[in-house]
């Protein structure tokens, strides 16, 4: 199982996610010198989410979430310090229809410490 997980920054919840060159390789094929490709999550109420990973044109890919994000960000009233994971399943016969699930985890804060996260549906 393909997955990454991030502590949300501020560019994070008001303009894109940026996410790690290695989950590139977990993603649907982009066309041939195509720089985006769609995909869908579905979280953890069964919604289902459609997303664009994008990369740059030239030099280093910096893959980056933008197409739906916004509307997941809202949705789930996520802040900065809240974490977001992507995993993908195995494709194997008999797998989900969504082959990525998307989870988010609220950050509990206890004297201004983190104390953990908590699951967000």
């Amino acid at each position: 199982m393909a997955r990454f997980s991030k502590v949300l920054r501020k560019t994070d919840i008001k303009k894109r996610l940026s996410v790690p060159t290695g989950f590139l390789s977990s993603l649907p094929s982009f066309n041939a010198g195509g720089h985006a490709v769609d995909f869908q999550a579905v979280d953890g109420s069964g919604r289902v989410w459609t997303f664009r990973c994008s990369i740059r044109r030239n030099g280093h890919p910096k893959p980056v979430i933008s197409k739906g994000w916004l509307a997941y960000v809202h949705s789930k009233s996520l802040k900065v310090g809240d974490k977001v994971q992507f995993l993908k399943e195995k494709n194997d016969a008999g797998a989900k229809m969504h082959a990525y699930e998307i989870r988010a985890e609220k950050e509990i804060k206890i004297f201004g410490a983190v104390f953990g996260y908590a699951p967000i549906i």
